[in-house]
């Protein structure tokens, strides 16, 4: 299956191509689950009614942790990114919501502890330590932020909860953040 390659787009009508590989009721059995309902929900009080394009991606974020009553989130960052850390979680604050937020850093591990191909001794980015370190917080949702290529995956597989990105690191194009 390419859906860009498609020139029909029945499935923008409600109309199966009959290329998917999954059961349709299945599909719809899992979404009615507690837990998937849930953010179905409040994804969708988001965009419905009106609301889509009117929040920015922060404001959606505020909304989506009242919406799910998230009680502990957490924001994983890159330590490049503190004061656009520092700023969300004043942002958030305002918004009557706490975070706890932990740097790429966390724990002063060096390269060559990490990597078996390195010999730096410097500071290496520590992405299964702030997933650790955000599950021992008991996070129920985590924001990432400008966290490298590939470590954005290991903090991923390693987080035992909700997440979302807020903002992706490319260093050629490199993207604004805006609390207002």
């Amino acid at each position: 299956m390419n859906c860009t390659s498609c020139t029909a787009k029945s499935c923008r009508q409600s109309i199966s191509c009959g290329a998917e590989r999954f059961g349709k009721e299945t599909l719809q059995n899992t979404y009615q689950e507690a837990p998937n309902q849930a953010i179905v929900q409040a994804a969708a009080d988001l965009v419905d009614n009106g609301k889509a394009g009117t929040l920015s991606r922060l404001q959606e974020l505020v909304q989506f942790c009242k919406s799910m009553n998230y009680q502990k989130v957490g924001l994983a960052y890159c330590y490049g990114m503190e004061k656009d850390a520092i700023a969300i979680r004043n942002f958030f604050k305002s918004n009557n919501i706490s975070i706890t937020a932990i740097s790429c850093t966390v724990g002063g591990v060096n390269q060559n502890e990490i990597n078996s191909q390195s010999c730096t001794e410097k500071v290496s980015c520590n992405p299964i330590g702030q997933a650790e370190q955000l599950n021992a917080e008991n996070a129920d949702f985590v924001m990432i932020m400008g966290i490298c290529l590939g470590h954005d995956i290991l903090l991923q597989k390693n987080l035992k909860c909700d997440f979302s990105t807020i903002l992706v690191k490319d260093r050629v194009y490199p993207n604004k953040l805006s609390v207002n």
